[in-house]
């Protein structure tokens, strides 16, 4: 990565240029001065200092929390097995301490600041300083882990403010700035341009991708453009050293905004929830199963009892519209949804078993953590086989259909061959066949029956709470 290729093909270049009209030739432009852009944003920028008593291990030695560690895995970093000797008892202040740098930018004049939730998350104290050297403690109004946003407060008015850009605006190829504190310099300025955008390197947000130097302590600090605005906060690195490769990235300021909205009202940031484990649809699939491209988010899994299991929404659908969205991969449902107030109500387009059908979904609150689901118990009856398939079933009791909320399906008792080698494994539940929902061996075996000359034969599969799609290439 990052090699560049030059070309020597001077005389080609001069004859072609020679030979071109002389309206089609692009006119010369300068570098972009950035001079008056740092003047008029430099003093809104601000260096963040922040420091946390580490706890003793049983050895003796600092405990490195998760926090610590996903910020050093963040930049590449290593992460150390074991932190330097530390003095035993003693109260809290002759424990060691660690110290954080960062970066942020001041939203508004009475004393909001605006950085990453990385590098105040854990802190015991936070400490913001102005260009003016004057330094404030900042009280962490709050922070949300999920988008990587954070919003202080300081006891300070009249402050220079930034001004927020139109992220809509932005495009591929657009010069932009970044200032911060990288490895504590403050007010370091680098430049570059936006290399892409939508970037999806997390759950909730499409990051802006740039080649801007960035590095540890830049973390917080604006991503700006010409105008001298705010389009991006950066907050990440691709790196294999530890060090700036050319790729960076930044949350785009108007989510963050969003955020930062919720953050100064609730302390906290409030998601919509439906409780589905949505994944991408790949091209082979999506014919198979009739949708034609591979478009919408395929459903593995849907929590019991919540609302999409109430709605209707089953394993194996493929939501294509969400609230009037056009849901191209599993990325767009998620953020969708999470957008979404709960309480509110969404129409849900889904594509089962070749043919759309549309139902309506009531957004719930997105919970603060997982809950584990208990593992599914199965007893086998009497099985039946496809010996072109290498597939062994048997059929669901009533009882157990009741147990595992499900209508229909048939459990696969021993697998070999095509089957084996298409991921399937015993104990997978088989819902449907070629889009025909399966509920019981009879209807297994005429449905096979009609399939047996397609070269692919398409199965809706659950396994455990997960459900997937499984194409299977029967021998002939």
């Amino acid at each position: 990565m990052g090699r560049v290729f030059l070309s020597a093909s001077v005389l080609s270049l001069s004859l072609n240029l020679a030979l071109a009209p002389a309206t089609a030739l692009a006119q010369p432009q300068g570098l972009p001065d950035f001079t008056e852009l740092v003047e008029k944003v430099g003093p809104a920028v601000v260096n963040i200092r922040t420091s946390e008593r580490l706890k003793q291990s049983a050895a003796g030695l600092p405990e490195m929390d998760e926090q610590m560690q996903e910020f050093l895995r963040r930049f590449g970093l290593p992460v150390p097995n074991q932190r330097r000797n530390t003095p035993r008892g003693g109260n809290d202040e002759d424990l060691p301490q660690r110290r954080g740098i960062g970066s942020g930018f001041v939203l508004s004049g009475d004393g909001y600041v605006m950085t990453n939730a990385h590098v105040v998350n854990g802190a015991d104290e936070v400490y913001v300083t102005l260009t003016d050297k004057r330094e404030f403690k900042a009280k962490l109004i709050g922070a949300d882990v999920r988008t990587d946003v954070a919003v202080l407060k300081i006891d300070a008015t009249g402050l220079p403010a930034v001004k927020i850009g139109d992220v809509s605006r932005l495009k591929v190829g657009e010069w932009v700035m970044a200032i911060g504190s990288p490895f504590g310099f403050d007010n370091s300025v680098t430049a570059g341009i936006v290399s892409a955008k939508a970037r999806d390197t997390g759950d909730f947000l499409p990051f802006i991708q740039t080649d801007v130097a960035i590095n540890p302590g830049n973390s917080g600090g604006p991503l700006l453009n010409m105008r001298g605005e705010v389009v991006g906060i950066n907050s990440q690195i691709y790196s294999q050293s530890g060090g700036f490769m050319g790729i960076s990235f930044a949350i785009p300021i108007d989510e963050a905004i969003r955020v930062s909205d919720q953050l100064r009202a609730n302390g906290k940031v409030v998601r919509g929830f439906i409780g589905v484990a949505p994944d991408d649809l790949s091209k082979e699939v999506a014919e198979s199963i009739g949708l034609g491209k591979p478009t919408g988010a395929v459903i593995r899994s849907v929590t019991a009892g919540g609302a999409a299991e109430k709605a209707g929404i089953e394993g194996g659908d493929v939501i294509t519209k969400f609230d009037g969205k056009v849901i191209e991969k599993a990325s767009d449902l998620r953020r969708v949804v999470a957008a979404l107030k709960p309480g509110s109500k969404a129409a849900v387009q889904v594509f089962r078993r070749g043919a759309y059908k549309d139902l309506s979904v009531v957004i719930a609150e997105m919970p603060s953590d997982k809950q584990a689901r208990a593992a599914d118990a199965e007893t086998k009856t009497a099985p039946t086989t496809s010996a072109a398939l290498g597939l062994q079933v048997s059929e669901l009791t009533e009882a157990q259909k009741k147990e595992l909320k499900l209508r229909a399906g048939v459990r696969v008792d021993t697998v070999t061959g095509p089957a084996a080698r298409a991921g399937l494994r015993e104990g997978d539940l088989i819902l449907s066949v070629d889009n025909v929902e399966i509920g019981s061996i009879k209807q297994f075996q005429a449905q096979l029956a009609k399939s047996e000359k397609a070269k692919v034969i398409n199965l809706v599969v659950r396994r455990d709470d997960v459900v997937s799609f499984v194409l299977l290439h029967p021998v002939r």
